[in-house]
C-alpha cells in the first residue's frame, strides 16, 4: 500500500489556515467512525488535550437497536447526551422514549438558547448549531404531575412486575403468580388495586378457603402477607396508577406530521420518592411493546428508542426470575426494532447478562474518591476493548459533556475507544415553563383519550355481587359505588352473574371448568407476565 493510501492529504505541509494532520493514533480511531450510511452524530475525538474536529465520533443508525449504556457520575452531562442523541433520532423519523426523573427534559420541545457556552461548544466540534424544538408528547405516571396519565391494569400488569412494586419475597412473589392464575382463569379481571384485593380477600375468607387449597402451593398465611402488603400500598397513595383507561403504548411508536419522530417523555419528578413503582412501570412499557410487536429482523432505522434513566433502581432488589426475564426481553426486542439504552452511574449497575447485550457505550467521567469508586473504577475500564488510551486516567479527567465512546460499526463490529467531546443539543437544556407544559398536554389528541379515569364492574363488583351481602369492602366503598352496586344487583335478580357462575352457584365445578378454559386461552401472558387480552 503507497504512503498516499495510508495517510490523509492533511500530512501534507500545511498551508495557511489549513486544518492540522491527525496524529496516527488519532487517525486509526477516527478511521473506525468514518461509516457511510446514516448516523447520529455525537461530538469530535479528544487526543492528548485537544479536539480534532476533522474526527467525527458518530453512531450507525442501524445499530441503534442493538442497545446502549449511557454512564457516569453526577454533573457530568448524561441528561444533555440523551437529549442530543434523541433530537437526532427525532430528526431522522425515529420514535423516542425519554423518562424524564429530575424534570429538565421537557425542553426538548423548545428550541435552545444560543449563548456563549453553545458557541464555543458548537466552534470546538465543527457543529452548525441551529436552535430546533421538537415534537413531543408528555405524559405522567397515574396523572401525577403534569402530563397525559398513564395507567396500567392490574392484570395486564402482570404478578412478576407487580412483585418488585410490592417488595415481595420470592416465595410471595410465586404465591402471588397463582392468585393471578386463579384469576385469570375464572374470569375476575383485575383491573385495579381494589379488584386485586378482593380476590385475596375472598380466598382467604371462610367462603373461598376451598378455592384456596384448589390452587395449590399458596398458605393462608402468605395471602394474607399479600393482603396486608397491598393494604399499606394503597394506603401510600399508589392505587392511581393502575386502572382504566389502560395507556397503549403503541401510542410511543407515532411520527409528527412533518415526519419527524415523537419524543416521549414521561413526567417523574412528582413520583421520584417512590423509585420501586416508576422503574418498574419503565419495564411494564418495554414489556408491553415486547408483547405486542412484530417481527422486523434488521431495519434501516429503529422503529423505537427506548431510553431507562436512573437504571439502577430497576435492577436493586430484583428476583432472579425478574432478572431472567429482563435478560431475555432486551435480548429479543432488537428484532422487533426497538432500541433500549440503560442509563446508570456505572456499568456495575446493570446486571453482567443485561450489560452483555449492550452494543453502544457513552461513559461519562467518574469519581475516584473511595476504595469503592477505585474498584469501580477498575471494573468499569475491564467492561472496554482495548484501547489507545490509560482509561483509569482518562475516565476520571473527562470534563462535563465529555465522554468515552465505543459503538457498534455498520458490519456489527466494535469501533475503537473514543474520547470525545460531545456536541450541544439544539433544543433547550432545561424545562419549559410549566404553563406552556399545561397547555401543550391539554391541546394533545391523546389527552381526551386518557385523562379521565374508568372504573367500570370488575373482580371487585362481582365477588361483592355474587356473595350476596356487604363485606367489608362494601361497607367502606363510597355511596357512588353502593348506587352502582344497588343498580348491578337489580340486575343479577334476573340473571346469575359470572361470578355466581364461576365461584357462588351450585354448578360452580361444571361451569368453573367450561369458563376458566375459555378464558384462559384468552389470557396469554408473555415471558415477564404481561397481558394484553383486547389487542
Amino acid at each position: 500500500m503507497s504512503d498516499s493510501e495510508t495517510m490523509p492529504q492533511a500530512a501534507a505541509p500545511e498551508a495557511p489556515g489549513s486544518a492540522p494532520a491527525l496524529p496516527k493514533e488519532a487517525l486509526e480511531i477516527a478511521s473506525g467512525y468514518a461509516f457511510t450510511g446514516p448516523a447520529l452524530d455525537l461530538g469530535a475525538l479528544l487526543w492528548d488535550g485537544a479536539c480534532l474536529p476533522d474526527a467525527q465520533v458518530r453512531i450507525p443508525l442501524p445499530m441503534l437497536n442493538r442497545h446502549g449504556l449511557v454512564a457516569g457520575a453526577t454533573g457530568t452531562g448524561k441528561t444533555k447526551t440523551l437529549q442530543l442523541i434523541a433530537e437526532q433520532l427525532s430528526a431522522q423519523g425515529v420514535p423516542v422514549f425519554l423518562a424524564d426523573i429530575k424534570g429538565d427534559v421537557s425542553g426538548i420541545s423548545a428550541p435552545g438558547t444560543r449563548n456563549d457556552k453553545v458557541q464555543a461548544r458548537a466552534a470546538d466540534v465543527h457543529q452548525e448549531w441551529t436552535a430546533t424544538g421538537f415534537p413531543a408528547e408528555f405524559y405522567a405516571l397515574g396523572g401525577l404531575g403534569h402530563g397525559i396519565p398513564v395507567r396500567a391494569t392490574v392484570t395486564d400488569f402482570g404478578p412478576l412486575l407487580l412483585s418488585k412494586v410490592l417488595q415481595l419475597n420470592q416465595t410471595q412473589e410465586q404465591s402471588l403468580g397463582l392468585i393471578f392464575h386463579y384469576a385469570d382463569t375464572k374470569g375476575l379481571e383485575l383491573v385495579d388495586l381494589k379488584d386485586l384485593r378482593a380476590v385475596v380477600t375472598f380466598l382467604t375468607s371462610d367462603e373461598g378457603k376451598a378455592e384456596l387449597k384448589s390452587i395449590g402451593g399458596l398458605s393462608t398465611a402468605t395471602a394474607g402477607v399479600i393482603l396486608r402488603t397491598l393494604t399499606a400500598f394503597e394506603a401510600q397513595g399508589m392505587a392511581d396508577f393502575f386502572g382504566e383507561p389502560e395507556f397503549d403504548t403503541g401510542e410511543l411508536l407515532r411520527t409528527a406530521q412533518d415526519g419527524r419522530g415523537m419524543v416521549s417523555v414521561l413526567e417523574l419528578p412528582a413520583v421520584q420518592d417512590r423509585p420501586q413503582l416508576f422503574s418498574t412501570f419503565l419495564m411494564w412499557l418495554l414489556a408491553d411493546l415486547f408483547h405486542d410487536l412484530p417481527e422486523v429482523g434488521d431495519a434501516d432505522k429503529p422503529r423505537l428508542v427506548f431510553f431507562f434513566d436512573e437504571a439502577h433502581l430497576l435492577f436493586n432488589g430484583a428476583s432472579k426470575a425478574f432478572l431472567d426475564s429482563i435478560t431475555q426481553t432486551v435480548r429479543l426486542i432488537r428484532s422487533k426494532g426497538v432500541g433500549v439504552f440503560f442509563v446508570t452511574q456505572t456499568p456495575k449497575d446493570v446486571p453482567a447478562d443485561v450489560l452483555a447485550q449492550l452494543g453502544n457505550r457513552v461513559q461519562h467521567a467518574l469519581r475516584a474518591f473511595t476504595p469503592d469508586d477505585q474498584k469501580a473504577l477498575k471494573a468499569t475500564v475491564k467492561t472496554f476493548p482495548n484501547s489507545a488510551y490509560d482509561l483509569e486516567e482518562l475516565l476520571t479527567g473527562l470534563g462535563t459533556g465529555e465522554a468515552v465512546v465505543t459503538v457498534l460499526s455498520e458490519k456489527g463490529a466494535p469501533t475503537p475507544v473514543a474520547a470525545t467531546r460531545l456536541r450541544a443539543p439544539e433544543s433547550l437544556m432545561g424545562p419549559v415553563d410549566a404553563a406552556a407544559l399545561d397547555a401543550a398536554v391539554k391541546s394533545s389528541p391523546l389527552y381526551g383519550r386518557y385523562a379521565q379515569a374508568v372504573d367500570r364492574e370488575s373482580a371487585y363488583e362481582k365477588l361483592n355481587a355474587s356473595r350476596g351481602a356487604k363485606g367489608p369492602d362494601e361497607m367502606t366503598a363510597p355511596p357512588e359505588k353502593a348506587e352502582a352496586r344497588k343498580a348491578g344487583a337489580g340486575k343479577s335478580e334476573e340473571r346469575p352473574s359470572m361470578v355466581e357462575q364461576v365461584v357462588g352457584s351450585g354448578v360452580f365445578k361444571s361451569l368453573a371448568r367450561s369458563l376458566g378454559t375459555q378464558i384462559g386461552r384468552e389470557i396469554s401472558r408473555s415471558i415477564f407476565g404481561t397481558a394484553r387480552r383486547r389487542r
